[in-house]
């Protein structure tokens, strides 16, 4: 199997640049062992106008059967001749994309010691594989290479015989590729796709492809329209892993929606700490004054917005007045600790169908958030920056617009009261902020005023008479018209459906 990498360049640029990006020499021809056979590296050409490299992967039918022990398309176990026969050795497949990795492995990182501002620089490339398999035919390529900023993607279908023009066109392609691209991203982009056009792979896919994946796919796959189609088949349609990866992709994505590090998105589980607060009876305490609230409102239909490993959930599917329980939370690592806290698949069918764990950012308006009688923000406000407060206002008060909304925080001039906790230092590592009773009271009021409720505070914990509760909750509750009708953003009608 074969595939050529071409770039253009100037006297002050020269296209020989190539050879330093790739770490290989233009004027040397290299060999390099791989698990199924050599791989070749040269150039057919190099000057400063254009220079190419080739990679060309001799593979050995025999050493692919035994290191593949008659599993995948090369070791067909109902046929022994198809076994040493196969296309294998010509089509580019996931064979190549391992060879890659092999000979390409700091390109593919992005690394280049000698020209490190070269290696971050896009560079007009041309990509040619002569033979590439595509399940899905040249439309598919189009839409996998489409929206990955190549400027032409041409996939001729190869004849079955160009003698016989009549027997049609096989399942192969010529595959060319040009744009303007860093070298890292287009090595990448091929090392995950020729797998999933062939949508077949030599080896067992094991956990660790998934974090292969990921890391190929930074930067193009959270975004990309097949999505879906590209980690199913890399990963060889395994579901429990697909599922893991879309779990992960979308935490990339909205990471980057919001221009944040994953790990500053994915914070809902601690771990090192328990992310319940210490002493544990106050955690009970809330969770009891929560509870009491929704029942003096009559709700049945809840929203837990925030919902963390589940505790909350857990208590309201213990009282069969909540006939639909809604946890929604943007880490997916909690909202599986959560799932196993529940056991949904121990419940009994009408148990089960009380409950439903989502996944979802709270600053972005979800229209199957609306209808609901009340929606709880237990312990989540003060994690996130305050300029993002607005969207989650808008979100919840101003797009969901529950009958009731109950939000409890930390307050701030309780910590005095903990001995462990260091003097000026929040109660959790990921507060964006704490807030007295006067900030936390103004907040609530203008959120109210400007969505059509009213509000009251609620104690919660032992109310001390210097410094207050360690945690105040707001409970607000819409009136039967909306006070401000002409906002921008509400209507009359929404109010009223609401």
């Amino acid at each position: 199997m074969f595939l050529t990498i071409s770039t253009t360049g100037t006297p002050e640029r020269p296209a020989t640049d190539l050879g330093f990006l790739l770490h290989k020499h233009p004027e040397k021809a290299q060999t390099f062992s791989t698990a199924h056979g050599t791989a070749h590296v040269f150039y057919p050409e190099a000057s400063a106008d254009r220079c190419t490299a080739a990679l060309l992967l001799e593979v050995d039918p025999v050493a692919l059967v035994r290191r593949g022990k008659g599993k995948g398309r090369g070791g067909a176990p109902d046929a022994a001749l198809a076994q040493y026969v196969n296309d294998r050795p010509y089509a580019a497949s996931s064979l190549l994309s391992v060879a890659m990795t092999t000979v390409f492995k700091s390109a593919l990182n992005g690394v280049c010691r000698a020209m490190p501002e070269r290696a971050q620089d896009p560079l007009p490339l041309r990509i040619e594989v002569p033979v590439l398999p595509a399940r899905g035919g040249a439309e598919l390529v189009h839409k996998l290479f489409g929206p990955l900023g190549w400027t032409r993607v041409d996939a001729v279908a190869v004849p079955l015989d160009e003698q016989f023009p009549e027997w049609g066109d096989s399942r192969y392609v010529r595959l060319v590729l040009e744009g303007e691209l860093r070298l890292a991203d287009a090595l990448r982009q091929l090392y995950v796709l020729l797998p999933v056009l062939d949508d077949a792979k030599h080896y067992w896919v094991a956990p660790d492809e998934v974090d292969k994946l990921l890391r190929a796919g930074e930067g193009w796959l959270a975004d990309h329209p097949e999505q879906r189609l590209i980690t199913s088949r890399y990963l060889s349609r395994r579901w429990g892993l697909t599922r893991l990866a879309m779990e992960r992709l979308e935490l990339v994505r909205l990471a980057e929606s919001d221009d944040l590090e994953v790990e500053s998105v994915d914070n809902a589980v601690d771990e090192t700490t328990d992310t319940e607060e210490r002493p544990v009876p106050l955690a009970e305490q809330r969770r009891a004054a929560i509870l009491e609230a929704l029942r003096a409102a009559g709700a049945s239909r809840v929203l837990d917005l925030g919902c963390g490993q589940g505790q909350l959930v857990q208590a309201l599917l213990k009282d069969v007045r909540f006939t639909e329980i809604v946890g929604v939370d943007v880490s997916m690592r909690a909202l599986t600790l959560a799932s196993r806290r529940l056991k949904p698949d121990r419940m009994g069918e009408r148990q089960a169908g009380r409950v439903t764990l989502r996944q979802g950012a709270l600053t972005y308006t979800d229209k199957k958030l609306k209808g609901y009688d009340a929606a709880v923000l237990s312990e989540v406000i003060e994690h996130l920056d305050l300029p993002r407060l607005p969207a989650l206002e808008y979100a919840v008060f101003g797009s969901a617009r529950p009958q009731t909304v109950l939000v409890t925080t930390p307050n701030v001039e309780y910590n005095v009261r903990w001995e462990t906790l260091p003097a000026g230092h929040v109660r959790h590592g990921d507060h964006r902020f704490e807030w007295t009773r006067a900030e936390f009271g103004d907040w609530a009021e203008q959120v109210a005023g400007r969505h059509g409720y009213t509000v009251t505070f609620v104690p919660v914990g032992p109310d001390d008479p210097e410094v207050g509760p360690p945690t105040q909750m707001a409970v607000f509750t819409m009136t039967t018209a909306d006070a401000h009708p002409g906002r921008a953003g509400d209507t009359t009608k929404e109010t009223k459906a609401a």
